[in-house]
């Protein structure tokens, strides 16, 4: 199971600690990237961006919430974001900052794989891996050169659309659409996110994957917990925690 939490969020004071709460339960972390325009991105984790980067968060303290939790956990953390902050960055740069960081791999959305060149020689330099997608309209000749192109897994977006859309009426479309690309992705363990909001969906899911990643729903979770001032931190973490547990086991 992947989790998901926007660097800077729900505030800067707190985000290593809802870290630390989900590297305790997560099988791999993406720490996002604040953009001010995340085009692939549904209202929770837009506002999640909005609230960070009005937080003052920037790309220095994306990597040493990076760096501090690689070294608390062993859990391996990806960064998801945008192309343009990297661009502004210093792709080389961005890439080596991120090596120091302990950062794993990459995901960037908005990266097409015929246009890598940007990147993709700076992050095999550091040592990354660069993590595409894929989604139900990706042809299949696509699928299977994505497959070849990417290292670490390759990131099956379940529907057409943005994150934190609702998977119930097209769970029996998502299926049939991962069968199929479970059958073309040969090199990568295959991995399905957007719309999983229980582990219902998770299980039926992964009939056809090699596991899930949860951002938006867990995003909400963390945006109703931190309204709630009758909690202390530690008690919304603890909660956070039992929340990401039972996405991944049911329990």
């Amino acid at each position: 199971m992947g989790l998901f939490l926007t660097s800077g969020f729900p505030g800067m004071a707190d985000t290593l600690s809802v870290l630390d709460a989900l590297g305790e339960v997560a099988d791999f972390v993406e720490l996002g990237m604040p953009f001010s325009d995340p085009l692939g991105e549904g209202p929770p984790i837009q506002r999640s961006s909005a609230r960070a980067l009005a937080g003052g968060v920037r790309m220095q303290d994306t990597f040493r919430f990076a760096r501090t939790f690689t070294r608390r956990h062993a859990t391996p953390l990806a960064l998801m974001g945008y192309i343009n902050p990297i661009l502004r960055f210093g792709p080389r740069q961005f890439c080596m900052a991120a090596r120091r960081a302990g950062v794993d791999g990459l995901i960037i959305p908005d990266l097409p794989p015929e246009e890598d060149g940007v990147l993709a020689g700076h992050a095999a330099e550091a040592g990354l891996d660069i993590i595409y997608l894929v989604a139900p309209n990706t042809p299949q000749d696509r699928v299977r050169d994505i497959d070849a192109r990417s290292s670490g897994f390759v990131y099956a977006v379940s529907v057409t659309g943005v994150t934190g859309i609702r998977l119930t009426e097209r769970l029996g479309q998502v299926e049939r659409y991962l069968r199929r690309t479970r059958s073309l992705v040969r090199k990568n363990p295959l991995l399905v996110g957007f719309g999983i909001k229980t582990h219902a969906d998770a299980v039926r899911l992964c009939r056809h994957a090699d596991g899930f990643i949860v951002g938006s729903a867990l995003v909400a979770r963390i945006e109703q917990l931190w309204r709630d001032d009758s909690l202390a931190l530690k008690e919304r973490c603890r909660k956070l925690r039992d929340y990401a547990a039972a996405l991944k086991s049911g329990a």
